[in-house]
């Protein structure tokens, strides 16, 4: 039979065939001669501790990590896992990226259900130090040994698997927020406010209004709850938790309200719309706001000024266009989605706003030469603005006869869409409008169209393979 060797027999040999003393390795390595032969000679033998098996493996010349594989039994002396050599030999994978040990000792750790909770805490470590990437195997491993269905460790883990997952991919993000939601009211209510303000910008990217509808209800009942919480508190002069959450507490109950509206904006129900904005258009009137609650507070009460105006052009109402220009010009951030509005209501009933676009246009040109990296546009919500802004353009050009611009706006709303993945919605409005003023393109934009269009498809390729 084969021998299998174990740490102490491959560190002896290594000292055996180097000529080495215990007292001449003791000083290269810096380990005590005694406490070195205490762990090769004691009966039974002094454990290793990870750093002493890097000081090993430094002084006998080899790379980091070169006695990981056979330190995991080290971690399981007589099958049982010990969680103080456990805990730093994982820290040391982590650092290295030594995804195999990761999954072998998490595999061993577990058979022993117990330490569940134990992964879990190491997992919230590892998050709360920044390290969100790296602690996703330690989630999974939770997910896979976690027994109980609504146990509120299991709704945190696949809640932060759900958050490590979203990017600019619009498709992976809708199968992210499928797989999370139904363990959304399993998580503490500070979470609970997170969550559910992130699946409700998932689906208002992906045009899903009814259920942006539906978590913005649940976000909005949620958030007053934990308002009239606090009042009540500190009218029984209680102590009032702290909200551990990303933002204040007023900006979800605004936004509840906020998404809402926006959500009847995008089917067009401009007037049932107009219905939410009284909800989040003075929130000053919370109480005991802090510096940041009103800053907030007046945030939501600009927004409220600017999609009232947007709501009312929408619906072909033109007289409160010069207050919306200068609004959305003095607020350089609100330009992009304001132009949007501006355009898409000319497109709908057919007016001209060149005298907007010329004042605008240096603007205009500057997310012209962003196309080659919109990436600029770091969320999603700002990518699809960009992608649909641009798709507006173009059918307003194409109704005035100016082909090559509208072609050229199209191409630049292509690409964006197609950094989102968004074959749903845009890509095919973008192709099938292309394909009815194909004869008005020139060779360099059918060229441009066409390599636009191959990239999509093998994005959607590797999506799916």
């Amino acid at each position: 039979m084969e021998h299998t060797p174990t740490i102490r027999s491959t560190i002896e040999t290594e000292l055996k065939q180097r000529g080495y003393t215990f007292s001449s390795f003791s000083k290269m390595s810096g380990i005590n001669r005694g406490t070195f032969s205490t762990m090769l000679n004691s009966n039974p033998p002094k454990p290793i501790s990870v750093r002493q098996m890097d000081l090993i493996t430094k002084a006998l010349g080899y790379p980091e990590g070169w006695l990981y594989e056979l330190y995991i039994d080290e971690c399981f002396h007589e099958g049982k896992g010990h969680w103080k050599r456990i805990k730093p030999f994982l820290l040391r994978c982590v650092e290295l990226g030594r995804k195999e040990c990761i999954q072998r000792v998490l595999s061993r750790l577990t058979e022993d259900l117990s330490y569940v909770s134990t992964v879990f805490e190491f997992a919230e470590e590892l998050h709360e130090g920044g390290k969100e990437n790296e602690a996703v195997p330690f989630y999974e491993c939770v997910i896979e040994n976690e027994r109980y269905y609504h146990s509120e460790r299991l709704a945190i883990s696949q809640y932060r698997l759900f958050c490590n997952s979203l990017n600019t991919d619009l498709d992976n993000n809708r199968h992210a927020a499928i797989k999370f939601a139904p363990y959304r009211r399993n998580l503490p209510e500070n979470h609970q406010l997170d969550a559910l303000l992130k699946l409700a910008n998932v689906y208002f990217q992906v045009h899903d209004c009814e259920t942006v509808i539906q978590y913005t209800k649940e976000l909005g009942g949620l958030a007053t709850n934990i308002y009239q919480q606090q009042i009540q508190s500190k009218s029984k002069k209680r102590e009032v938790k702290t909200l551990n959450t990303e933002r204040h507490l007023i900006v979800y109950y605004g936004q509840a309200y906020l998404m809402q509206g926006c959500a009847y904006e995008k089917q067009g129900l401009y007037k049932k719309a107009l219905e939410f904005i009284p909800y989040y258009a003075d929130l000053t009137a919370f109480e005991g706001l802090d510096v940041i609650g009103m800053l907030e507070a007046q945030r939501f009460e600009v927004w409220a000024k600017a999609n009232r105006l947007s709501l009312e052009i929408l619906m072909g109402d033109m007289s409160n266009l010069p207050a919306y220009v200068e609004l959305i010009g003095d607020e350089p951030p609100e330009i992009l989605h304001g132009l949007l509005t501006i355009v898409e209501s000319a497109n709908t009933h057919k007016y001209s706003i060149d005298d907007v676009l010329t004042q605008f246009a240096e603007n205009i040109n500057e997310f012209r030469d962003l196309h080659i990296n919109i990436s600029y546009y770091q969320t999603n919500y700002n990518l699809v603005t960009y992608s649909r802004f641009f798709l507006e353009l173009s059918r307003y050009y194409f109704n005035k006869g100016n082909y090559s611009e509208a072609i050229d706006s199209m191409l630049i709303s292509l690409r964006a869409s197609s950094q989102l993945n968004d074959k749903a919605f845009y890509i095919k409005s973008i192709t099938l409008l292309f394909e009815k003023y194909k004869n008005h393109s020139t060779h360099e934009q059918r060229s441009e169209y066409e390599k636009v269009l191959k990239a999509v498809e093998n994005n959607i390729k590797q999506m799916t393979s």
